[in-house]
């Protein structure tokens, strides 16, 4: 495939792509499935802690989705999209990013937004339907967003802000699935950023299905990467369950979107190994078991034990007591959730506008007439 005028551009994004024999069909990896290096090179690049470090982050996340699902299932949360086997593309992408940077995650974005701006709590909240939960201080970073793509568009506008402020080293970075790509958003989004060569990093976590319906009938792209080639921008495929690719990609990707080249894609090829989310999704009535177990012999957490127990950097006693540790903090975070106050309805009309519309003063009067009585 012919190189685009912004790749011939690329210098530390060139990098990444000359390692591969076909960045669009081979995807970057550094860590096979079966826990072989597959890139010296590139795997030489990660310091021994630094690969401790990306593996604790994929425990925590893994933990956080086993007791997640348990608070569901109790009926102590709202909404959860479960996050298990796309933890090396969810840690692996926002640990190579900054706190300069401004993420716009979706809503199965809960472990970035964490990681990045948010706590454990707040992510609790935002599940409770708590305005709270959408509420990160000084932590640079927008609510998860419901409808899908849109994050896209609310990206490529803040990249464009971001460029104006004449800020260097900030990039606006955003997630959604493969069926988040057959969403208008998700063109007019990098469409803008491209004609505008605002700083942005868009990523499509494909984990095979948008719900029920397969990558396959999604598009009839041969893969998601090559969708921005037409819009200027520069894209590989990673693979999704190879932390340390998907880290390099970003980290690659990142300085070039600051050096001034303007936006960049990624595809992490990924699978979600249960429902598509806690509100009754049965996986099992369109996914075979023959077409499951595959992905989880790539599980992302078994080929990074591998390697660093060969490192002697890793144990299962280790591991094990992390586990537990996290699992405690985050029923102590749970407790922390419950205890907060509920959002009142005045409280809710005062804070949709900055600015009370008519009609909603006349509603914030009706109900503060109730409550006084």
């Amino acid at each position: 495939m012919a190189a685009t005028k912004k790749e011939a551009k690329a210098v530390d994004f060139d990098k990444i792509k000359s390692t591969m024999s076909d960045p669009y069909k081979n995807p970057l990896q550094i860590v096979d499935e079966n826990a072989k290096i597959v890139n010296q090179k590139l795997f030489d690049n990660f310091s021994d802690d630094q690969l401790v470090d990306l593996m604790k982050k994929m425990v925590w996340e893994r933990a956080l989705h086993e007791q997640t699902m348990n608070f569901s299932r109790q009926g102590r949360l709202g909404f959860y999209a479960p996050t298990e086997g796309e933890e090396a593309s969810e840690m692996g992408s926002v640990s190579a990013m900054t706190d300069k940077d401004y993420l716009f995650p979706a809503y199965r974005d809960l472990p970035q937004l964490i990681q990045h701006a948010a706590s454990v709590k707040q992510g609790f909240l935002w599940s409770k339907g708590n305005a709270i939960g959408n509420d990160y201080g000084e932590g640079r970073a927008w609510f998860p967003q419901i409808i899908i793509g849109a994050q896209y568009v609310e990206t490529a506008g803040a990249a464009l802000g971001i460029k104006k402020n004449g800020d260097k080293d900030a990039v606006a970075f955003t997630y959604t699935g493969d069926g988040g790509t057959s969403q208008g958003d998700f063109y007019e989004g990098m469409n803008f950023a491209a004609a505008y060569q605002a700083p942005a990093l868009f990523f499509v976590q494909n984990n095979g299905y948008a719900i029920s319906v397969p990558r396959a009938k999604q598009t009839g792209a041969e893969t998601l990467a090559q969708k921005a080639v037409a819009m200027g921008i520069p894209s590989i495929q990673v693979d999704g369950m190879d932390v340390l690719a998907v880290y390099q990609a970003t980290k690659e990707a990142r300085d070039y979107i600051t050096a001034g080249n303007g936006p960049v894609m990624l595809e992490t090829l990924t699978f979600r190994y249960g429902a598509h989310s806690s509100a009754g999704d049965d996986p099992s009535r369109y996914r075979t078991k023959e077409e499951e177990q595959p992905w989880f012999d790539k599980d992302p957490l078994i080929r990074m034990r591998k390697i660093l127990t060969d490192k002697k950097l890793w144990s299962q006693e280790q591991e094990d007591k992390l586990v537990e540790e996290y699992k405690n903090s985050f029923k102590e975070e749970m407790k922390a959730a419950e205890a907060t106050p509920k959002q009142t309805v005045v409280e809710m009309l005062k804070t949709t506008f900055e600015e009370p519309t008519p009609n909603i003063k006349k509603q914030i009067a009706e109900f503060e007439a109730k409550e006084s009585k």
